[in-house]
């Protein structure tokens, strides 16, 4: 079943188009992973799904019950962000935020929900815990925690690893995949990293000098995914 279709897309900013022609769509349950060099409009992408900033052209729509306010989101960190004083139960909390309505208080099942999560990304014994003082690979958990607090459905993540250690990046990917694999999430990341885009998604969309959409079987035989393991000295796996 579909719930996001995007087509003939023209993106960018201050009038300046960064990508056009882009079209795509996502089935509830993919892992979709969005590709591309640096400054490509991977990112400005993303905004526009979320609605933060129109489409100079094409179109944007959510289907099979799924609302723009639904989507989970896990944006890249500034500095300031990552010294954020809240505790780990506050900011997980606060992805109930869209739930309340016209309510200003959080109930049980938002408290409920908000503890499901925690417990799910291994961090209940840090519930009390300033953010500011966790590791980056812990202060992840806890935005990933927050996004799957305000849905279900699609989660859509920006470059989630980033600055990471390669054994924690591990096991992020991990836990992404198990959000995917075992929970149903639909997963929209923005990856830099080509070679783990290929190990763990189902579809590739490649953008930039040149556009792809599709499975992850037919990118590793594309003229851009070919280019790019010629250039690691390998090839897609």
């Amino acid at each position: 079943m579909e719930q996001l279709t995007c087509s003939n897309l023209t993106l960018g900013y201050e009038g300046r188009p960064v990508l056009s022609g882009v079209s795509f769509s996502v089935n509830e349950g993919d892992y979709l992973c969005i590709v591309g060099e640096n400054g490509s409009g991977k990112s400005t992408l993303m905004k526009t799904i979320l609605g933060l900033q129109k489409p100079m052209g094409g179109t944007i729509a959510f289907r099979n019950g799924v609302r723009a306010n639904e989507i989970g989101y896990l944006p890249q960190q500034t500095a300031v962000q990552k010294d954020f004083p809240a505790t780990v139960r506050e900011i997980v909390l606060s992805g109930c935020q869209g739930r309340l309505g016209k309510r200003p208080f959080y109930g049980r099942k938002e408290k409920e929900l908000a503890a499901l999560n925690m417990e799910k990304m291994g961090l209940t014994a840090l519930e009390g815990r300033s953010y500011r003082n966790l590791s980056g690979g812990q202060q992840q958990r806890v935005l990933l925690a927050r996004a799957l607090c305000a849905t279900q459905k699609i989660l859509l993540l920006d470059e989630p690893v980033s600055g990471l250690d390669p054994k924690v990046t591990l096991e992020m990917y991990g836990l992404i995949e198990r959000l995917n694999r075992e929970d149903g999430v639909t997963i929209i990341m923005i990856s830099h990293d080509i070679a783990a885009a290929v190990q763990y998604a189902s579809h590739i969309l490649h953008v930039g000098h040149e556009t792809f959409f599709g499975t992850c079987a037919e990118y590793r035989k594309s003229p851009p995914a070919l280019r790019f393991f010629a250039s690691e000295g390998g090839e897609a796996q």
